[in-house]
């Protein structure tokens, strides 16, 4: 399911009733709305199978290209940095999933403060974020962690 807090709403969300087109179930009302343009931060926090790891991804929210009227859920679009490629990669390395928060409200360095307080590691992927460099971090994270818990 696809649930999307109405902060980051452009405009007053409304409340519509659309199939669900999958299983033998009445059908859910959801939000429809459009997502406020602006800086905004992606994160997934991630099992690492004995400590867990948290990622951020710097994005900008942007207007969709065309309209979406068919599309009966929350819309919002946006740009990851560095850019597209990049931040896949970067995200796929670090063991990123596809269940993320977005957020326009928290920034990416309250993320970072709170997972110092949790004892968790941490990783940002920003605009000035390289693959090889990143690849790196996650590879001494890694051998810190061992380390630290020998």
């Amino acid at each position: 399911m696809l649930e999307v807090c109405p902060s980051i709403a452009a405009n007053r969300p409304r409340i519509e009733v659309h199939d669900l087109g999958i299983g033998d179930r009445q059908p859910p009302a959801r939000l429809v709305f459009e997502g406020q343009e602006g800086p905004g931060i992606v994160v997934s926090l991630i099992d690492m199978g004995g400590r867990m790891r948290l990622i951020i991804q710097d994005i900008q929210v942007i207007k969709p290209i065309l309209d979406m009227p068919n599309l009966p859920v929350a819309r919002v679009m946006w740009k990851p940095a560095p850019d597209l490629l990049t931040g896949v990669k970067c995200w796929i390395h670090a063991g990123g999933a596809h269940h993320t928060v977005l957020s326009t409200a928290v920034t990416a360095e309250m993320m970072e403060d709170w997972a110092e307080m949790m004892q968790i590691e941490c990783v940002h992927i920003t605009k000035d974020t390289k693959v090889e460099e990143f690849k790196k971090e996650l590879f001494y994270n890694d051998i810190a962690w061992k380390l630290k818990n020998l």
